[in-house]
């Protein structure tokens, strides 16, 4: 059984928080402010598991998110606060929201105004690349972060918990080709049981599995992570660095550059 986590973020716009990859981050949630809405149900999501409900405040208006933002990003700059990145993240999947392109648009309008040196970035799940905006709209962000937790079916199964059956690892990894040399592949290394299954993304097997997509796919890099903060699923267990850096000197060896970590 899962711990009862629910929702981190309670507003459209949220921080600025120190990511401990991105530096001085100010976050943009698409999703309900007290519920979850994602295309994946992952055992390691900080957000909690989408048995919660999507809560009743629906996704935020396109306005509402400009309006948020630009006043945020105009008591910031006249504070004098640094900011070094603007990230879509929050409570599930941002390429959802059916105004994501649009929003996209928005958002680099007020960074080029307000904080013309920061980056654009988007952590997704992959989701959603298969639809021609959302792809275009991805195209345009400094950081395109795009999932790919595991190159087994059956593992990615397992970990992602993705909501559509249609969702494959064959066909993620065909779409991401569409952005070899800027995307930006992020994989969560665990390992843990959940629901008396055993899962592990470490093994020779999995590693050389993901070597193999890293190299179809051919991404501007790959970041690797393991477990920071609390997840729904208990009996999870955090990787440590050292044998994060083992995976990372494998993945290196095949000639893909790994974001230091």
């Amino acid at each position: 059984m899962g711990k009862d986590q629910t929702v981190l973020f309670h507003s459209t716009v949220f921080g600025p928080i120190h990511s401990r990859r991105l530096g001085v981050s100010l976050g943009i949630n698409l999703m309900p402010d007290d519920g979850k809405v994602c295309s994946f149900d992952c055992l390691y999501c900080e957000a909690g598991f989408n048995s919660q409900g999507k809560g009743t405040t629906g996704l935020p208006a396109r306005d509402a998110v400009k309006k948020d933002l630009e006043n945020k990003l105009d008591t910031m700059s006249a504070n004098g606060d640094p900011l070094n990145v603007i990230t879509f993240s929050g409570n599930g999947e941002p390429t959802l929201h059916p105004d994501f392109h649009e929003i996209v648009n928005d958002v680099i309008a007020l960074r080029d105004r307000y904080y013309p040196d920061a980056k654009v970035s988007v952590l997704t799940n992959s989701t959603r690349i298969f639809d021609k905006n959302v792809a275009e709209a991805l195209k345009k962000v400094d950081n395109n972060i795009l999932k790919l937790d595991s190159a087994v079916e059956s593992t990615m199964r397992l970990i992602d918990r993705p909501t559509s059956k249609e969702f494959t690892v064959n066909k993620v990894v065909e779409g991401l080709k569409q952005f070899a040399g800027t995307g930006i592949i992020q994989t969560m290394i665990l390992r843990g049981v959940h629901n008396g299954a055993y899962v592990d993304n470490t093994t020779d097997e999995e590693i050389e599995a993901l070597i193999r997509a890293y190299m179809e796919i051919r991404p501007k890099e790959v970041m690797l992570y393991s477990l920071d903060r609390s997840t729904p699923e208990e009996k999870l267990i955090k990787v440590e660095k050292e044998e994060l850096d083992r995976i990372a000197a494998k993945i290196k060896a095949a000639g893909i550059k790994v974001q230091d970590f």
